[in-house]
Order: structure tokens, then sequence, then C-alpha cells
């Protein structure tokens, strides 16, 4: 007979998270061999790793949505730290066979304004890109409110826009204020607040709606969006370390000890997702059943999970994604 304490134990071990498939115009019907995932309806662009209808797949809580699991128990997920009950990060992985809309996302006072809980800060990290891959991060200097608006106007925007060329390996930050778009080409993890506000500045001349007076609000001329350097120490590689999110690349070899994956700085215990950049991995400890981390796979590990280690089933590339409280700094 499992006792209350085993049970309690295991309700709060590493789990898996279902992804969820999220249809947009602008991708594609086969994501192959990325996802086994192939439609003939609308094209699929975006995965859900960890949206708030995102479903638990392994462990007690299966079935069961992460936001409602955030609701019941917000502590053991997050810690005592944590600022707010709610999931604070959504990761995804973004698919554009298109140009996506030229947009702007609010930081939190401008989302609070307009009756949302937090704006939107985000990252992009390549883990994958074709050869001339383009995202546009921020404005060139000089340009201004009065040219940004006469080039949604008449047409000329993307004149106005910051390229920056992606490779495979990049981390792209961008900060809530800065007009951005994603383009063709490149396969990008996003890890952003938890919060999927997008003010469509410009389209392209495609017919959909766009929120000019809003993203005009929202814009910043000046941002601190663009291309971050890693920063290499002994056991891991810090992608991006900003006011919402700690991301980093941490080596397998054999297995490790999930302690171990903790970094210098940290204060006490509290959420992490394990991302499968490549390759496969399982999770395993006393008192819960082993948990695999397929290619594209997620696992959060809560704050008041049990010990476990991480084991290398095979090339396993590990992206580790933390929620950092704001005060922090890129």
């Amino acid at each position: 007979m499992i006792s209350t304490g085993q049970a309690e134990l295991a309700r709060f071990a590493p789990f898996r998270i279902e992804p969820r498939f999220v249809n947009r115009v602008w991708g594609f019907q086969d994501l192959r061999p990325w996802y086994d995932c192939v439609t003939n309806g609308e094209p699929i662009a975006e995965v859900w790793l960890t949206g708030d209808e995102c479903l638990v797949a392994t462990g007690p809580n299966t079935g069961k949505a992460l936001a409602a699991l955030f609701h019941e128990a917000s502590q053991a997920l997050l810690g005592a730290a944590a600022p707010s009950p709610e999931s604070p990060l959504l990761l995804k992985v973004i698919f554009a066979r298109e140009k996506l809309s030229v947009q702007v996302h609010p930081d939190d006072k401008l989302a609070q304004k307009y009756g949302q809980p937090r704006g939107k800060t985000e990252c992009w990290y390549a883990l994958a890109a074709e050869p001339g891959a383009q995202v546009a991060a921020g404005l060139k200097p000089g340009v201004t409110l009065d040219q940004i608006d006469k080039g949604i106007r008449d047409g000329t925007l993307e004149q106005s826009l910051n390229l920056v060329g992606v490779e495979t390996g990049d981390m792209i930050f961008v900060d809530a204020g800065t007009v951005h778009a994603i383009w063709p080409g490149s396969i990008l993890l996003e890890t952003q607040q938890n919060c999927d506000i997008t003010y469509r500045m410009y389209d392209y001349g495609r017919p959909r709606e766009l929120h000019v007076d809003k993203s005009l609000e929202a814009t910043r001329l000046t941002t601190r969006a663009g291309k971050v350097l890693p920063k290499s120490l002994e056991d891991r590689t810090i992608l991006l370390d900003a006011e919402y999110f700690r991301i980093e690349r941490i080596p397998i070899t054999g297995s490790r000890a999930g302690s171990s994956l903790t970094g210098a700085g940290e204060s006490g215990p509290g959420l992490a997702y394990l991302f499968a950049a490549a390759g496969a991995g399982k999770i395993s400890g006393p008192g819960f059943e082993p948990v695999d981390l397929p290619p594209r796979g997620v696992v959060a590990v809560p704050a008041a999970s049990p010990t476990f280690l991480v084991e290398d089933q095979g090339a396993l590339d590990l992206i580790r994604i933390k929620p950092n409280w704001p005060g922090k700094s890129v």
C-alpha cells in the first residue's frame, strides 16, 4: 500500500506536459521531423508546451490542465518566493512558413491599463535556421513614431525595421515595447511571460485586424532587443538571464543529479522546465514512475519535487528554463 507521504511525494515529482498544436494561417501542414503531426486542415504554426490549457501527461495529475494545477498547488509548483500563484511562463516552438505580422507587446503597466494581468517580454532560441534567415527585432536608429505611423499607412514599414540574421543556436531577446516580427527560415523556441496579447501593427496588406493605436502606444523607439551572447560556465551555458526567465543549456553525460541543475545565485527551490532541443532523456527517482523526455518535449520540475536523476537516452540536448521574478537585467 502506498503511504500518504509517498503519494504526496509522487504528486509533485517531475511530470511531462502534453504539447498543444495551435493553428495559424502562416504555419505548415506537416511538422515532421520535429513533431509527428500532419494535418489536412488549417496549418499548424505553434506548439504550445506550457500553455494554461496544456494537459499533464504523466503522474497522479495526468489529464489535468496546467492552469488548474497551478491554481490548486501554486506554492508546491513555484516555491514560496513566487510573487503570483499563476503559471509564469509560456513556452512555444514556432514554425513560420510566411512572415508573421509586425507587432508590439505591452509591458506589465500597459497591459494592466487594458485589463490584462501582465505584459509580454519574450525571447527566441533558434533550434534550426536556414542560410539567410532573419527576424525583425526593433527599429533602425532615428526612426520616429510619425515615420512608423506613415509606414503602416503607405505599406513601407518594413524599411524601418532592424533586421537580425539568425543562425542555429542564436538567442534573441525581445523586451516588451519592441517592434518585431518573425520571418520564415528558422524554427524558434519562444519563451515568454504567460500572456498571449499581441498588438498587430502591420500585416503586409493581408486582411486581418490591426491594432494600430495600441501598438503605437506600446512602442518604445529604443529597446534592449537583439542577440544575446552565451555565457559559458564550467557546468552549463547561460543562454539568457533576464527579468522574467533564465535559460540554460546543460550537458548531460550519462546521468546527472537533479540537484546539480540548480544554478549559482538561485534563491530557494522553484519551478523549472526541462526541454529536449534534440535527443531524448529520462527523469527517474525514488517514489515516482520514470518520466520519458522525448525530442522537443517538456518536463516540469516543481519546487517541491523529490530528488531525481536526468539520464541521457541518446544525444540529449537539454535546455533548462526557469522563471525569474522582476528585478533581473539582461
